[in-house]
């Protein structure tokens, strides 16, 4: 198997990279050391902050989240039987999205099938071999997971086998 960029994580973070690399035309690999079960029962933030809610519309990951998402401009808190209000834009001219990031995970999930990206689940004591050159999974001993970088900064990882890494 060969691929130019290996991800490891499958959790948001990495689908979302992934992601933005195929539309960039570059292929991945996505390395999950858990099942996709256990990475979508992971219950994880429920704010997102706008820079991500932009991010994930201008690369077009944002229609469920805009239906199904609450916009916020603040918060209101209570202390010792007082009220106050952290007005987000007056402080900082900006707003926040109620939308889980274990939904987020879900949507990526479903791009990343839609799109035919490979994600390797189950890959466990990932280990960086060398940076520079190749990576290197051989699951069940079988195969052997190239990456074909023309710069420098392309992670390298000891072989895969069926109970996990080596």
């Amino acid at each position: 198997m060969r691929t130019q960029v290996a991800i490891i994580g499958g959790g948001p973070s990495g689908l979302l990279l992934s992601h933005l690399l195929y539309k960039a035309g570059i292929e991945t690999v996505i390395l999950e050391k858990q099942s996709r079960e256990y990475v979508l029962s992971r219950i994880r933030a429920g704010v997102l902050e706008w820079g991500t809610v932009d991010l994930l519309q201008k690369a077009g990951l944002g229609n469920r989240m805009a239906k199904e998402g609450f916009i916020h401009n603040g918060t209101d808190l209570s202390s010792q039987n007082r009220g106050f209000r952290i007005d987000f834009d007056k402080l900082i001219k900006n707003k926040v999205m109620v939308y889980g990031q274990t939904e987020v995970t879900s949507d990526l999930y479903k791009t990343s099938d839609s799109n035919n990206i490979k994600i390797i689940l189950h890959a466990k004591n990932v280990k960086i071999q060398n940076a520079h050159k190749i990576f290197k999974i051989k699951p069940n001993e079988a195969q052997a997971l190239h990456a074909d970088a023309q710069e420098p900064g392309i992670i390298i990882l000891q072989s895969f086998v069926k109970n996990g890494w080596n």
